[in-house]
């Protein structure tokens, strides 16, 4: 026996051995396999990097890097990625070796499935140093006429520059870069010096903090700077907007949002802003709201540059788009997923403190009901379908990552750490949280990592809450049984199901409203099981209606009751009452019960007048066109068309907030259908008169156009004349781009959308 044991030891030492040995496939992507090796072996990486960039975008943009790195290991060749043809590749030079005649030896260019690889013959154990110099892949540059800026979340750095791709090998970045003489340039690091030439100017940067390859970003361009200081940091702003009412009303906003975002996370995190500069551009049409590369956070233009005629929801909005970027600052950058997987931490993070920033800006109850409005319908409208994912899921190479983003991440994972806060208690989480952001700081991590640490700040068993709040899709469905007896309650019971799926419980804490006469009372529900009998209501007297999911906290489908008619409804004193009543009816539509689509639509087409809270209008509005576009039949629809036509216009003349008379005033403009309305919206993009107290801007009026033009297939000169009105070059860009999309002859728009 012991020589059996000896043998099977032995085998299993040499199998261990080889396994070691084994030569890694060479394929596309970066897989897990791959990330995993060179995590082991490749430690203590800096880029240098030069960019040659040329003011015409149709030349190429020559570079070089030097990457320098330990290796624990020579036995393997080495694998750096690089997604261009060989032809983007000039010389190699691999730890300064030299031929007999004393010049620099060059390294075969081994292109092979998007890496270079460089064999075992020059690499060393220990210190390394290569030299690549290469023609820039320009996509993720994404190049303008007079400006560019580097987006490379996830895997896209490897398409631009020789790097090692993947976020668990961070490294510091020292930048040069070589830009026409008008250009202004931002990256990770901050400035140290510049030369001025002829044609160009050398700007140079310190070596950044350390940062994961898709953080790694820089800007140049076109641009105009300012420079402010918050709390004894310079912060750089570039920006190519040119209305002299959006800079004066947004320029210094934008600072100052910046600056109570640092605050408030220096202060939740006990952590100092942990990165070298503060710096960020506002890009015109951004692919995102925005990307949190240190230093060098990108901006969609448009979220940050607001007119006086933009909406609450708008300034909302920018404060969430500023504290979500600046959070990630700590959740993210400082402390950084192992693996794309867990993508998805980072962003529940930052929408988490995000919107902890703005319940301390804008107060609690707006933040409550702005919570509600962006992250439950958001969630609901991928959970309900049998195509959901679970907030975690499995990743096995790189170039697949930008499937783990979507409505999942950003919103129902903002609505499950919220629960997870509530079933730690706030003050337990938060030192949860502050213990796992010191551990890890300028580090990896992962989800697990996060959990075993939160748990040793709760009793509650988060393994188990984890596996159906993060590990599984789907959401419950809640019942309540409800009974009385001298007109009291004599049963509660909060009965609760999956949608579809194997049955099992999701833990969260919600309210119920019981709603009198004079007064309400308001029962706080744990619900940790199938069904809970909630004995605090036994002997309450009955009331009048109950509002399910009174705070909005809870998630999934709520029960409605029969009892709370549309007058009811409207008159609810809580604007959050109302906004989880909108959200339940509608979902409750979706399902089947209570309502068909036409008679939901005419209820709430009935609160158009008197709901004044400006983000439940913009609901309700928006409520109204899906059901009108997407839930009712043709014939319906236009035997309907000309009443919601009516009621939207008397509506918009019945508000008195500007704001609430342009949400219906963009209602009517989507909805409608008659040549009445037809030509009422004509007439005022022409004339450019807007209705009654309505505030219209520039882009006001280009959606107008545009909105003519689709229903309309003699338009064209609209679109034209339009286009010479806008006067901001980017903006007219845009339009002109659009232009073939809506043109009448059917040839053009095919080709427009077989090339886009």
């Amino acid at each position: 026996m012991r020589k059996f044991l000896l043998l099977l030891l032995s085998f299993l030492i040499s199998e261990i051995a080889f396994a070691q040995e084994k030569i890694l496939p060479v394929e596309p992507g970066v897989s897990l396999e791959l990330a995993t090796y060179r995590k082991t072996m490749v430690s203590d990486v800096t880029y240098q990097l030069a960019f040659n960039i040329p003011e015409n975008r149709t030349q190429a943009i020559k570079a070089s890097v030097a990457i320098d790195f330990k290796l624990k290991d020579n036995k393997q060749p080495l694998q750096i990625d690089f997604k261009q043809d060989v032809n983007h590749v000039e010389r190699i030079e691999v730890n300064r070796s030299t031929s007999d005649n004393g010049e620099a030896k060059q390294e075969p260019i081994n292109l092979k499935a998007e890496h270079l690889v460089i064999g075992t013959k020059h690499l060393r154990v220990g210190k390394n140093h290569i030299v690549i110099v290469f023609t820039a892949g320009d996509v993720s540059l994404n190049r303008n006429d007079d400006y560019l800026y580097a987006l490379f979340v996830p895997d896209h750095a490897r398409t631009v520059f020789p790097c090692f791709d993947q976020p668990d090998i961070k490294a510091r970045f020292r930048v040069m870069l070589s830009v026409p003489n008008d250009w202004k340039v931002l990256t990770n690091g901050a400035k140290t010096d510049s030369s001025v030439y002829n044609d160009h100017v050398e700007y140079k940067f310190q070596p950044s903090d350390l940062l994961p390859t898709y953080l790694f970003s820089f800007t140049a361009g076109k641009f105009t700077s300012v420079k402010k200081q918050i709390d004894g940091r310079e912060a750089e702003f570039l920006y190519r907007e040119t209305d002299k009412q959006k800079i004066q009303l947004s320029v210094d906003s934008v600072f100052d949002q910046h600056r109570e975002a640092i605050r408030f996370l220096e202060g939740w995190t006990d952590i100092k802003y942990p990165f070298q500069k503060v710096g960020f551009v506002a890009i015109p049409d951004f692919q995102f709201g925005g990307m949190e590369h240190p230093g060098a956070v990108e901006y969609k233009a448009s979220a940050l540059f607001l007119d006086d005629a933009a909406t609450k929801d708008a300034h909302i909005a920018r404060i969430n788009l500023i504290s979500h970027e600046t959070a990630h600052m700590w959740f993210g950058d400082i402390v950084t997923m192992r693996w794309f997987n867990d993508v998805w931490m980072k962003e529940v993070f930052a929408n988490f403190m995000a919107d902890k920033v703005t319940e301390k800006l804008m107060g609690t109850e707006t933040f409550n009901l702005k919570f509600l409005q962006d992250h439950y319908p958001a969630a609901y409208g991928v959970d309900r379908t049998q195509g959901a994912n679970p907030i975690r899921q499995q990743l096995d190479n790189l170039q697949d990552a930008g499937s783990m983003y979507g409505n999942i991440i950003y919103h129902k994972a903002p609505v499950m750490m919220r629960q997870l806060e509530l079933l730690m208690g706030a003050d337990n989480f938060k030192a949860g949280v502050r213990e796992y952001l010191k551990k890890y700081a300028y580090a990896n991590a992962t989800w697990p990592d996060l959990i075993n640490i939160l748990s040793k700040h709760t009793t509650a068993n988060l393994n188990a809450w984890n596996k159906v709040w993060v590990n599984e899709t789907g959401r419950p469905v809640s019942n309540a049984d409800v009974r009385y007896a001298d007109n009291k309650i004599s049963k509660f019971t909060i009965g609760q199901h999956p949608e579809t799926g194997e049955n099992r419980v999701w833990p969260q804490v919600f309210s119920v409203a019981l709603v009198y006469a004079d007064h309400q009372e308001l029962l706080t529900i744990d619900c940790n099981r199938q069904n809970l009998d909630v004995r605090e209501a036994i002997g309450k007297p009955k009331p009048l209606y109950i509002v399910y999911n009174a705070n909005g906290m809870g998630y999934g489908v709520f029960p409605a009751d029969k009892s709370l008619g549309w007058k009811e409804l409207f008159t609810l004193a809580s604007p959050i009452q109302r906004a989880s009543t909108y959200i339940n009816l509608y979902e409750n539509m979706l399902n089947g019960k209570d309502n068909s689509p036409a008679g939901l639509m005419q209820i709430f087409e009935k609160g158009l007048q008197t709901e004044t809270e400006e983000t439940n209008l913009r609901m309700l509005a928006n409520y109204i066109s899906s059901i009108y576009w997407g839930f009712i039949k043709p014939d319906e629809r236009r035997a309907h068309s000309s009443a919601l036509e009516q009621t939207l216009w008397a509506a918009m003349q019945q508000q008195s907030a500007a704001n609430n008379k342009k949400i219906l005033f963009n209602a009517y403009q989507n909805i409608y259908t008659s040549d009445t309305a037809a030509k009422r919206i004509y007439d005022i993009w022409q004339a450019q008169t807007p209705p009654q107290g309505v505030k219209l801007t520039e882009d006001d009026y280009t959606s107008i156009a545009l909105s003519i033009a689709l229903k309309c297939d003699t338009a064209t000169t609209v679109l034209n004349k339009q286009a010479e009105r806008i006067t901001n070059a980017d903006r007219k860009k845009r339009l002109q781009f659009l232009m073939p999309a809506l043109s009448a002859n059917e040839e053009i728009p095919d080709n427009f959308f077989s090339i886009a």
